[in-house]
């Protein structure tokens, strides 16, 4: 039987060049392609592909995590694979739990993103080697103890500068400076920070920021 794939992601070459390994598969076919994650749930509840190639960082609104998320619920029987360039347990750790079948990196060759779609539409899990069978089962022993997943919330890049920088004990203004943007941009970078770590001060930003490891205390 053939596989019937759709491919989500931003940027249309990558698009394309994926579209092209995988057509070139006997056993597989592209039935759909999607920009977004809304566009993604959208042709997936429509044309029911086996597998959902979904890659991590679209637009905002609804990136590849809300996108599998939503997927997962409505329509579990499709397998999400998701892709991304982010080789990081923060983002390993939200994909298991948005209910993703697997998690390979855009940097892997292109023989394990073919054995990845298969291994997932054949019902199994998928996760690239990077992803060590320590976090695994640290995840799962988590899920086990029903504990709080707030630390593997996913910061971006520059979120997580900004919070380096006020645990570091620099103001807002100083902030802006260093990164040459406005106090309104601080805050509001620093107001999601606290709302998807679900923190409240900054003495539990500091903690955090050293538990991560982000800080240099030399």
């Amino acid at each position: 039987m053939t596989i019937r794939v759709l491919i989500a992601d931003d940027h249309a070459i990558v698009r394309s060049g994926l579209g092209m390994l995988i057509n070139a598969q006997a056993d597989m076919e592209v039935v759909a392609y999607a920009a977004d994650g809304k566009e993604a749930c959208e042709k997936a509840w429509e044309i029911r592909p086996d597998v959902v190639l979904m890659d991590l960082s679209m637009p905002p609104g609804e990136n590849g995590l809300t996108a599998t998320a939503r997927l997962k619920e409505t329509a579990p029987e499709i397998q999400v694979l998701v892709l991304t360039m982010h080789d990081d347990e923060e983002y390993l750790f939200r994909v298991l739990q948005a209910g993703a079948a697997g998690y390979i990196l855009k940097s892997a060759p292109d023989l394990d993103l073919i054995a990845a779609i298969r291994s997932v539409n054949n019902g199994m899990a998928y996760l690239y080697p990077s992803a060590t069978k320590s976090l695994i089962e640290e995840f799962l022993q988590m899920v086990k103890n029903g504990e709080e997943q707030a630390k593997y919330e996913i910061l971006t890049d520059r979120e997580k500068e900004v919070l380096v920088l006020i645990a570091k004990g620099f103001s807002n203004k100083e902030i802006a400076e260093q990164l040459t943007v406005s106090v309104k941009t601080v805050e509001s970078h620093k107001a999601h920070i606290m709302e998807k770590l679900h923190l409240r001060t900054r003495p539990d930003l500091v903690r955090y920021a050293i538990k991560k490891g982000w800080l240099d205390f030399e």
